[in-house]
């Protein structure tokens, strides 16, 4: 599947909400309820900051890897696709910068 086919905004309106985009970024807010996902998505490098923590789980590419995120971290992710679920007990939310190169 071709990457502009799983553009978050498209498949995971669920979770993602685009705040803003220009020529160099995209500004998503996203809100997880806990057992909520997010289907197969795709991301370019971005960076996620953490307004309300809690457990994420990603997998991608038959890879899992469990964040437990708290509030106020800040984290860089490289290119992926993934597929995003809350695992824990509280509403996860967070800021998602995509970098447009």
């Amino acid at each position: 599947m071709q990457e502009n086919m799983l553009d978050p905004k498209d498949v995971a309106s669920n979770v993602y909400t685009l705040k803003m985009e220009n020529d160099r970024v995209r500004v998503f807010n996203a809100t997880f309820e806990p057992g909520e996902k997010a289907a197969m998505h795709h991301h370019p490098d971005h960076v996620v900051y953490v307004i309300e923590g809690g457990k994420m789980k990603l997998t991608s590419n038959g890879k899992t890897d469990i964040f437990d995120l708290k509030t106020g971290d800040a984290l860089f992710l490289n290119t992926q696709s993934h597929e995003a679920e809350n695992i824990g007990q509280t509403t996860l939310a967070l800021l998602v910068v995509e970098l447009k190169k």
